[in-house]
């Protein structure tokens, strides 16, 4: 089973510090994880600093993995304007670092991922031509179809409307258990609660707190960390509910 670990990891931009000493217990492959925290807080920068993007202190641990690239990573919007079809773009993503000819498995596994996504009506037309939403799902479909062991998912459902969230959501949980992947999202409380099973709370660049999601999201890291005065109560599907009241 794949596992992710980080210690002490740090990361500047320049002289200012945008990450300080993150140190995580082993994270686990079949797990969904919510990377929570205030506007500005560093998240985006901590999966720069994990992908290898960013230098820094510290160092990202990762066992278990049976590829020579375990990571696939899909940004907030990837902002594609090549003229490229939704099926040409994830196969791309498919064949990036692996052999120049293009198998029948190859093929198979971008039907796969277009259709657990509920995408593959769009796969004739170009990318450039999609809105906002449609493009953060071709964007997953590009990470999922490299078979990752870990995979980063920046912002996933900003673009998307309610019933898309909660479709991709719930897509991503099955996909981390049947496929004993760690996926590691950014998303809103709400969704954590509902939908994550581990959650890794940064502030200021600096670790407030990673364990079970119902331990760390709790009234008092929501008053302390995002300024709300908030209760978290049952639901009849057994994942607690998040209510906000007020902001402080």
């Amino acid at each position: 089973m794949v596992t992710l670990t980080l210690d002490r990891l740090s990361a500047r931009y320049g002289r200012r510090q945008i990450l300080a000493d993150i140190s995580t217990p082993p994270l686990h492959g079949g797990q969904v994880v919510a990377l929570l925290g205030p506007n500005a807080a560093g998240k985006s920068t901590l999966f720069r600093r994990i992908l290898g993007l960013l230098e820094g202190e510290g160092e990202v641990r990762i066992t278990g993995t049976r590829s020579e690239r375990p990571i696939a990573y899909m940004p907030q919007d990837n902002g594609a304007t090549a003229v490229l079809t939704v099926y040409e773009a994830v196969l791309l993503a498919r064949m990036q670092g692996r052999r120049l000819k293009v198998a029948d498995a190859d093929l198979g596994e971008v039907d796969k991922a277009l259709a657990e996504l509920g995408i593959d009506t769009l796969a004739g037309r170009d990318i450039g031509n999609l809105s906002g939403g449609q493009r953060q799902l071709v964007g997953a479909a590009q990470a999922l179809v490299q078979s990752p062991d870990i995979l980063l998912l920046d912002e996933p459902t900003s673009a998307l409307d309610l019933h898309r969230q909660i479709s991709l959501l719930s897509i991503l949980h099955r996909l981390a258990q049947e496929r004993n992947m760690l996926i590691a999202a950014l998303h809103d409380l709400g969704h954590a609660l509902r939908f994550a099973d581990q959650a890794l709370v940064i502030e200021s660049g600096r670790l407030v707190d990673c364990g079970p999601c119902e331990q760390v999201v709790t009234p008092q890291m929501l008053r302390h960390t995002f300024q709300v005065e908030a209760r978290i109560e049952p639901c009849s599907q057994g994942r607690p509910q998040l209510i906000v009241e007020a902001a402080i």
